[in-house]
């Protein structure tokens, strides 16, 4: 019978979650985990999988035989500037929990927009009982840019609620029960887009995609009188400076976000204490990461056995 192939773990996760998670993963496999110290001298020649996020550096050099990479999380931007990466198959996860916990993130930062969340807590601090006037959801108009499986979902569960969704993705997506955008036809979008949810990866065409000038084309007619943001994609696809100065100025109502351009968000960054701005520390939708060694060693039987691998990175097209 022959021997299994060892799998490399470079996670930049909390290493007491994946020690947790690595009990009883891989049976039969020889784990080697780059965060523990005794492994970093081991020959990684000959190891034909590995499971990374944001991993060394000197990753791909050290195993040069690599038969598919795994991405720790639905995003690939991480890896694939990442010197030496091999010409193999890059995985990318896709897990219901994860999509199941952005879909909540956005669901609930729409709603605590429309429901004027910030605006009733300080009438609270000053010991306020005022009722504001209440929009419906019906009356605001979610667009999401970046429809893939995750902005799908989110986009299915705001429907429910009552909110109009509208899509855009780069090229052109026929979505059922859903009226959706392509790139020839962003400023459109942007006119009906009463609420902007960012959803998409990191590529060369969004890095700084979210700036002051496409604040500006996105639609005033709302009952807020201007619109909202909302990202929870990549950091690099928004401009924080635009942000502010469009907060700051009414052309934003109010924003969310889960993603920056540096991280941790610095501390004199003026994000902190603005009003109606709403801020995470990146954790909208963090990776299980139980589920994720399951997806792999799913993956590995799949390609062992002959069959294609699914959710196949796109390396023209970054996802």
């Amino acid at each position: 019978m022959q021997k299994k192939s060892p799998v490399i773990i470079d996670l930049r996760f909390d290493q007491e979650q994946v020690a947790n998670a690595l009990k009883g993963a891989f049976a039969g496999r020889e784990i080697i985990n780059r965060a523990h110290p005794g492994s970093r001298a081991r020959d990684l020649a000959g190891i034909d999988y590995a499971v990374v996020w944001k991993p060394g550096s000197d990753l791909f050099s050290r195993a040069p035989d690599l038969k598919v990479v795994f991405s720790g999380g639905a995003g690939v931007d991480h890896v694939l500037n990442i010197p030496d990466l091999p010409d193999v198959p890059l995985v990318r996860f896709v897990d219901p929990t994860l999509t199941n916990w952005m879909s909540e993130w956005v669901v609930m930062q729409c709603l605590l927009h429309l429901r004027q969340f910030r605006a009733y807590e300080s009438q609270n601090r000053q010991r306020i009982w005022r009722e504001l006037v209440q929009p419906r959801a019906s009356d605001m108009t979610v667009g999401i840019m970046g429809i893939g499986v995750l902005g799908l979902d989110a986009a299915r569960k705001l429907q429910m609620l009552g909110f109009n969704v509208i899509g855009w993705s780069r090229s052109k997506k026929e979505i059922e029960g859903m009226e959706t955008f392509d790139a020839a036809s962003l400023d459109a979008f942007l006119g009906r887009t009463d609420i902007l949810v960012g959803l998409l990866p990191h590529t060369p065409e969004t890095t700084g995609i979210f700036d002051a000038q496409l604040f500006s084309k996105l639609s005033r007619k709302g009952p807020f009188g201007a619109p909202v943001f909302i990202n929870a994609g990549r950091g690099a696809s928004q401009v924080e400076a635009d942000i502010v100065s469009a907060l700051q100025s009414g052309v934003l109502h109010g924003a969310s976000l889960d993603v920056f351009e540096k991280e941790p968000l610095p501390l004199e960054s003026p994000l902190w204490t603005m009003d109606k701005v709403f801020l995470t520390p990146h954790a909208a939708a963090a990776s299980d990461v139980k589920a994720l060694f399951v997806q792999v060693e799913q993956q590995i039987e799949r390609f062992e056995s002959g069959q294609p691998l699914t959710h196949v990175v796109d390396r023209k097209a970054g996802y």
